[in-house]
């Protein structure tokens, strides 16, 4: 068997090794890029475990620079956990980092070097790389901590290199995020053969797996792919082989590996059978429920939106429960066209999609303005409209898409609680009640960190919009304005829960009583018969 001349150093004919083989492939020093999502979504779990154990057997490979786009894990012990070792990682640079919180716990204590760029710009950088082009040129970005003349993305005070720089363009400014080398990708599918072609036909998506494996042999290092199945030489059809064998240097095959942390095949989310979303998704009124439900009323028949993860993503379970969603189409930076996503650590996964498609393909979609819609959750939002989602109170979460679709879509509505830590409420006939009122205040001052730029949005004339239990909010040029309050709270009740001072519109509305009630809210009547898209139709607020 002969062996390919050059970096790479793997049979040109038969690419099938054990997975300890393949991480003995990887020198120290290395930079390896991560394909994967939260939940163990094309997670290439055999990889990283054999990696650490690697590691703690010889002391190698060592220092090494993680790459990731999404977040890896269950925010507790799997995912990228296993690597989260200081002398096995020196740096590392991450979509978002909340799956995988021994990993953030690292960069909190100064222990690595550490970099939050917005999740779609590295999938798109990942495609620059493939392409063998000088980094990404992007608005995307300006305003916010990845602002070199902000944070630059870094996260602690050991990281001192920028990788991102404010350019100039015909008089318009713009961000270079520049090129890095990729030595080795590890990627994962669900068959391949022994001449590296991959197929992933029990996957829920494809994410940026063909842009690494792209990016990676584009810098002369390597791709190792782990897979389920391994099937005989050219059995995978030519449409279903989404990686080609000439970018994969390694095939590990993994019979044990399951499509998610939640089971090992689901073909719902393969988009193999279609779900009955009316009996599956329905769920207890609640306050993220009067919340989901005044959000999804902003949109109308044919509108496209994106639902961020934990509040936001409510929306979708309205719309099928209401009989909608079939008059709107949701997206997931995923690369996941129609459909609901399944909620949790394994969001992003969908059931009833249309289409998926890769990831820096609808990170297009979205930088080009092709949301009318997006709703995404809040950890903080101050007077200026500034909202962060990505590290407070020192701890680290990152961005994940949230940059890349609040910049770009042309409506952004902010779901989430008025306050939290302990927030208890009940409903009853109408309306909301507080038993207990939550410890955190999220409306603050001034956010810790600058996720998204309220300026920068209204300077692109972009609406922005903040729902919560209690009251309805608009930003304009002097900040927020409250629109709507629910039956039954006072103007004064709310203003106390917030760290700014508060305008009250003099046409601030009651919100629909309807939103907290048991009953459906009729969204479909409502839209197809014309109703208003604020859902107001309560008394006048008395400010």
């Amino acid at each position: 068997m002969t062996a390919v001349s050059g970096p790479r150093g793997v049979a040109a004919r038969d690419k099938v090794r054990s997975a300890r083989e393949a991480i003995e492939l990887i020198a120290d020093g290395a930079t390896v890029a991560i394909a994967g999502s939260g939940g163990g979504l094309l997670e290439p779990d055999l990889l990283i475990e054999s990696l650490r154990q690697r590691f703690d057997e010889t002391g190698h490979p060592k220092d090494l620079t993680v790459v990731h786009s999404y977040g890896i894990g269950d925010r507790a012990e799997r995912g990228l956990t296993p690597l989260a070792h200081p002398g096995l990682v020196r740096k590392a640079i991450g979509g978002h980092w909340g799956q995988t919180r021994p990993m953030a716990q690292l960069a909190e204590d100064n222990a690595i070097e550490a970099y939050n760029l917005p999740l779609g710009i590295m999938t798109l950088l990942h495609r620059e790389l493939a392409g063998g082009r000088p980094g990404l040129i992007t608005e995307v970005g300006l305003g916010t901590f990845i602002d070199p003349r902000i944070e630059g993305g870094k996260l602690n005070s050991r990281t001192t290199e920028d990788i991102v720089e404010v350019i100039t363009l015909g008089g318009k400014e713009y961000l270079w995020y520049k090129p890095y080398r990729i030595d080795v990708a590890l990627i994962r599918g669900s068959e391949g053969d022994p001449d590296g072609y991959i197929g992933m036909s029990e996957e829920g998506y494809y994410l940026d797996v063909l842009a690494l494996a792209g990016a990676a042999h584009a810098s002369g290092g390597m791709v190792i792919a782990q897979v389920k199945h391994l099937v005989e030489r050219a059995s995978i059809a030519p449409k279903a082989a989404k990686v080609p064998g000439p970018l994969v240097d390694v095939v590990v095959e993994h019979p044990g590996q399951w499509q998610s942390y939640e089971s090992e095949f689901n073909p719902f989310y393969a988009g193999l059978e279609r779900a009955d979303l009316v009996a599956s998704t329905r769920f207890a009124l609640s306050e993220r429920k009067v919340i989901a439900r005044r959000a999804a009323l902003f949109m109308r028949p044919g509108s496209v939106a994106n639902l961020g993860v934990g509040v936001p993503d409510g929306v979708g379970a309205i719309l099928a429960e209401e009989g909608c969603d079939d008059l709107v189409t949701l997206t997931l930076e995923h690369g996941i066209f129609g459909g609901v996503s399944a909620q949790g650590i394994i969001f992003g996964a969908a059931s009833n999609h249309r289409a998926v498609v890769d990831a820096p393909d609808i990170i297009d979609f979205y930088h080009a303005g092709g949301l009318d819609y997006t709703f995404l959750g809040f950890a903080e939002v101050d007077k200026a409209g500034n909202v962060n989602v990505s590290k407070f109170n020192g701890v680290v979460m990152g961005s994940g898409g949230f940059t890349d679709i609040a910049q770009s879509a042309r409506s952004v509505v902010f779901c989430g609680t008025l306050t939290a830590g302990g927030l208890r409420t009940s409903l009853h006939q109408g309306k909301l009640s507080v038993e207990r009122e939550g410890s955190v205040c999220k409306l603050v001052p001034q956010v810790g960190q600058v996720t998204f730029s309220g300026r920068v949005a209204l300077d692109r004339g972009h609406q922005v919009s903040l729902v919560t239990e209690r009251a309805v909010f608009e930003l304009n040029r002097d900040g927020w304005l409250l629109t709507e309050l629910a039956p039954g709270i006072g103007v004064e009740e709310v203003r106390k829960l917030v760290g700014f001072d508060l305008s009250v519109s003099r046409h601030a509305k009651e919100m629909d009583a309807t939103l907290f009630d048991e009953d459906l809210i009729g969204l479909r009547e409502r839209w197809l018969g014309g109703s208003a898209a604020s859902g107001s139709v309560g008394t006048a607020v008395t400010a």
